[in-house]
């Protein structure tokens, strides 16, 4: 198949690209390179079953041509991460909200199989758990901006879902939980990637809040796995999932299993989080995915444990490091 990848030349969509590639298939992928870069997809740029094009998900005919051409489109481009969002709520709200409306009016046209990417953000501060992708969702007052993010993933998912039932466009809604693993930049707020750095350079780990909330972090090549099996699996038109691990972790652990897996000296530091973030942040205790309906309908869950998501980022920072 010939596979459209917005966002392709981010930390996902690179790692989706090498796997779609490995496995005899073409991808196209479409990046404005905010927060991907060609350094992720160094790899395979040069292979002629891949092409990259600059552009924006905001430039709606050049969507539609490049949707005209797939047989397969993925929709990843967003804008992401927790400081990106508090720093620039507005660009949040129009990339995630407009870009997507792009996309799938360009499935549409000849009702493309298509995957939109949501957020684990969308169920706020929902305090059953753990996570249901049926549940309720518990969004936050509007003058907390961090809310923003995932009032827009919201309202993405209730347009495709809207597609789904008054035309049958064959769509897929992904709820991603915390995905990290090797080329994930810390740039943005993302937790894993600015400890293991910190931690490199003996630097004091900087825990927000507490450290007591908790979260699970699922491994890249796991969700890469996950979605592929979606792929294969024509029961999940229409559907929601849950994509992540449920092993879960409070934040002070992770910092703690950091610096042990590193043997790093340095110190936790826990920031207030004011001293970070603009008014208008606010956190969630918990954050833990239910993958039963995942494995239910594609006989896989995420399993990769934590230990093994911290190794593989140190090896690769320390890779990094090596060469430079």
């Amino acid at each position: 198949m010939k596979i459209l990848i917005t966002g392709g030349a981010g930390f996902i969509g690179s790692h989706l690209a090498e796997r779609l590639i490995s496995e005899g298939h073409e991808v196209v992928a479409l990046d404005d390179f905010s927060t991907g870069s060609r350094a992720n997809v160094a790899a395979i740029e040069g292979n002629p079953a891949f092409s990259l094009i600059e552009g924006t998900i905001l430039d709606m005919p050049l969507v539609q041509r490049l949707v005209d051409d797939a047989d397969f489109v993925i929709h990843l481009a967003a804008a992401v991460g927790v400081k990106l969002i508090m720093d620039e709520p507005s660009r949040s709200i129009l990339t995630n909200v407009t870009g997507t409306e792009h996309v799938l009016k360009a499935a549409l046209k000849e009702l493309k199989p298509t995957f939109i990417a949501s957020t684990s953000e969308v169920y706020g501060k929902a305090a059953k758990f753990p996570f249901s992708e049926d549940d309720d969702l518990t969004i936050g007052a509007t003058k907390n901006l961090r809310w923003s993010y995932a009032c827009a993933k919201t309202l993405d998912e209730f347009l495709a879902l809207s597609y789904a039932r008054e035309v049958d466009l064959p769509v897929t809604v992904l709820r991603f939980f915390n995905t990290t693993g090797p080329r994930q930049t810390g740039r943005y707020g993302m937790v894993l990637p600015n400890f293991v750095e910190s931690a490199l350079d003996g630097r004091p780990l900087k825990v927000h809040g507490s450290g007591e909330q908790s979260r699970c972090f699922g491994h890249v090549a796991d969700v890469v796995e996950g979605m592929m099996r979606l792929m294969e699996t024509p029961e999940a038109k229409g559907q929601v999932f849950n994509i992540g691990n449920d092993e879960e972790v409070t934040i002070r652990g992770l910092a703690e299993k950091v610096i042990a897996t590193t043997q790093s000296t340095s110190a936790i530091d826990l920031v207030p989080y004011e001293s970070v973030y603009p008014v208008g942040f606010e956190d969630m205790t918990r954050r833990i995915p239910d993958v039963s309906k995942l494995e239910r309908f594609t006989g896989f869950r995420p399993r990769r444990s934590l230990q093994t998501i911290i190794d593989d980022i140190v090896a690769e920072k320390r890779a990094a490091r090596a060469a430079a």
